[in-house]
């Protein structure tokens, strides 16, 4: 320590012995930031430029998807991300904050959309829905699987498509993505090929509907089981009219509740594989974090949930919400498109726009036929 009117002075103190500068004349003492404070400044400065990147990307795309709600804000997002892309070229001044959005805000957001999901609700409706849902999403996994590897699909590209067309759409996409980890083309083959039949159903389920003399409770089960995104459910069944919509949006958000077991199956056999390959064969899951096998952004989805059913989030909060978990996957997706590459995509052809429109169909059909054998058509 120095004198009285000296500069340079010692404090001892909990955290250890921490320098500083002291200036009597002026009155003022300068103390060093925590380290684990400046650790998150220089962490923050290393990411804020990619993430705004993206941020600006899904900010245009949730514009055109508004205007063009058929298309819809993510999907936008994956075209003018890979646009941008191309353009830009990310650095290494941009690539950690686009790591950022393409998987911890990924997460994030399906946290935020379980928000949304009353577990009341999915009781009330699954009594009558649940045969023709677990129908559906056993033709779309199996299908997917069998049809995949007939066409020779890519493993990562059929599952994405799979889960997509039998739960729900980009949602199961994104939550499917950040536990099987894969590839950018193999999302944006998913994402294409979803996108397309949205597109189609939205344009002929209402009029197939009342070509049958459908019910508006049945058009209403039909649609949410067979349609992909909400958006795309949403429009098919305003589109018919009637009670359709109420009936079709809750077995929608019924149906997103099978992404529970679904991730989590994947992810237990995600983590078991990279076990097995890590130790040569011969490490098993017990070896395996738990936070590989059961996802800390699923438990977060299952919470919000809960509280949602529960009451603890007031009803006039769902509209901001699901806006903010919305643009939350538009950002991620965002993300996903600059970094992802046009020569990455061409070798498939079309081939998953293929297997997407074989599950469609198939997916549409089961429905439809499982409501006969239930007696709800």
């Amino acid at each position: 320590m120095t004198d009285a009117l000296g500069t340079d002075t010692d404090i001892v103190g909990i955290g250890g012995r921490m320098s500083t500068w002291a200036n009597h004349s002026e009155g003022t003492w300068h103390l060093p930031r925590p380290a684990w404070l400046a650790g998150a400044g220089r962490k923050g400065r290393r990411v804020a430029p990619g993430l705004a990147l993206a941020v600006a990307v899904a900010l245009v795309a949730t514009g055109l998807g508004r205007l063009v709600p058929v298309v819809g804000g993510p999907v936008f997002a994956i075209v003018l991300g890979a646009a941008a892309g191309v353009l830009i070229k990310p650095g290494d001044r941009l690539v950690p904050g686009i790591g950022v959005a393409a998987k911890p805000v990924l997460q994030l957001s399906i946290v935020v959309l379980g928000t949304g999901l009353s577990l009341q609700q999915v009781v009330q409706v699954g009594a009558g829905s649940l045969p023709v849902m677990l129908g559906t999403l056993a033709v779309a996994l199996v299908g997917g699987w069998l049809l995949g590897r007939a066409l020779g699909v890519g493993g990562g590209t059929r599952i994405l498509i799979s889960v997509g067309t039998g739960i729900c759409g980009a949602s199961a996409i994104a939550a499917t993505t950040a536990v099987i980890d894969a590839k950018r083309h193999e999302i944006a083959y998913a994402l294409g090929t979803i996108f397309v039949f949205n597109v189609v159903a939205v344009l002929t389920f209402p009029a197939l509907g009342h070509l049958m003399g459908m019910s508006d409770q049945a058009f209403g089960l039909w649609a949410g089981t067979a349609v992909n995104d909400t958006s795309s459910v949403v429009a098919s069944a305003v589109s018919y009219g009637g009670d359709a919509s109420s009936y079709a949006i809750v077995v929608k958000l019924t149906r997103t509740l099978l992404l529970v077991p679904i991730v989590l199956a994947l992810a237990i056999w995600t983590a078991h594989r990279s076990a097995r390959a890590a130790g040569g064969g011969q490490r098993n899951l017990r070896d395996v974090p738990w936070r590989r096998v059961v996802p800390l952004f699923l438990i977060g989805f299952l919470a919000a949930a809960t509280l949602d059913t529960l009451g603890l989030i007031p009803d006039g909060w769902h509209p901001t919400l699901s806006l903010i978990g919305t643009f939350l996957i538009t950002v991620a997706l965002a993300g996903v498109g600059l970094t992802l590459r046009p020569a990455e995509i061409r070798g498939a052809g079309a081939r998953p726009l293929l297997l997407g429109g074989l599950l469609w169909v198939a997916v549409a059909g089961a429905s439809l036929g499982l409501q006969v054998l239930t007696g709800t058509l």
